[in-house]
């Protein structure tokens, strides 16, 4: 599997981390915002919601947006669309896309909703936070919320220093995006900052979740990727943890995902023919839950918009 095509599949690591840690994520990234939620009250993923707003938008173009339903400290409720912007280039309809579905939440559903976005792309310069358009007698200036992830590369220290999960996020994607010619100190870098995770005394859970993360940003050749197991492992048995190889479970389940993704496009070539290359990497990005469902699904289908359909659906 080449590192091209895994990097097709960057928006599941943040959808699996912002579901695990929303609140968290709030705190980091959006310190304004959080400080008006009421974080006693439990939030909700409108997932289905979301869907009904973006099924026009083109299935080539995916992108790791939540919307998320949270109560204000006064009682109110409140709706959030968080984007994550990982297409990692510049975009000149990017704040009209953000005004559109901002409007479309109020159209369908009657809430207005706090657009915000997290901007993972390498250009300092861009950073689009408003739409608007002026006329005599019409005008509108819509701005929402955006952080720059580059920004974070002048703070390493800070989140070298602090315990929200989202440090660790940021950590990654940086060294992720400046070693991309220089492999062998992005897996010098990947060693640090998982062993940091331990280091940290973060609960097994904990470390398992931003393990994953890491570990599917942080690509390596599969020869260095060979030699990466091999000191994690020696790492993890002198540390002698009781909850031994977190490193060989994740690689496990990486494994079977990879092979029931392997399995689920073979049957589907045979059922509804060669499948466009989007359509591959969403399959690519599926859980292996998802991967599972759909592999008893295709057995009814007869053509590509049958396994469109299923994956609009899903």
């Amino acid at each position: 599997m080449t590192e091209e095509r895994e990097r097709a599949d960057n928006d599941s690591p943040w959808k699996e981390i912002l579901e695990a840690y929303f609140p968290q994520a709030m705190q980091f990234f959006f310190p304004q915002t959080a400080a008006i939620i009421d974080w006693e009250r439990p939030h909700e993923f409108l997932d289905k919601e979301f869907q009904q707003i973006a099924r026009e938008a083109e299935l080539g173009r995916r992108y790791a947006d939540k919307l998320v339903k949270v109560w204000q400290i006064q009682g109110e409720e409140l709706w959030l669309l968080i984007h994550v912007e990982i297409q990692a280039k510049y975009e000149d309809t990017f704040a009209e896309r953000m005004f559109s579905y901002n409007l479309r939440i109020f159209d369908k559903f009657g809430k207005p909703a706090i657009s915000l976005a997290i901007l993972c792309d390498a250009d300092l310069n861009w950073r689009p936070n408003q739409y608007s358009y002026n006329y005599p007698d019409c005008s509108l200036d819509f701005r929402f919320g955006t952080v720059k992830l580059l920004d974070y590369q002048n703070s390493w220290t800070e989140l070298e220093a602090s315990d929200n999960p989202f440090a660790t996020v940021v950590m990654a994607h940086l060294k992720t995006q400046q070693t991309s010619k220089q492999l062998g100190e992005r897996k010098a870098w990947k060693f640090s900052l998982i062993r940091r995770l331990y280091e940290q005394g973060l609960a097994e859970r904990d470390i398992r979740n931003l393990y994953r993360f890491i570990d599917w940003v942080m690509i390596l050749p599969k020869a260095l990727e060979a030699e990466f197991w091999q000191e994690f492992k020696l790492f993890e048995q002198e540390r002698t943890m009781s909850y031994i190889t977190t490193g060989e479970r994740i690689g496990y389940e990486r494994g079977k995902q990879e092979q029931a993704y392997a399995l689920v496009l073979r049957l589907l070539q045979k059922r509804v023919g060669e499948l466009p290359t989007e359509v591959r990497d969403r399959l690519q990005g599926l859980s292996l839950e998802k991967l599972e469902a759909l592999g008893e699904a295709l057995l009814d289908f007869t053509a590509l918009g049958d396994l469109l359909n299923w994956l609009q659906a899903n």
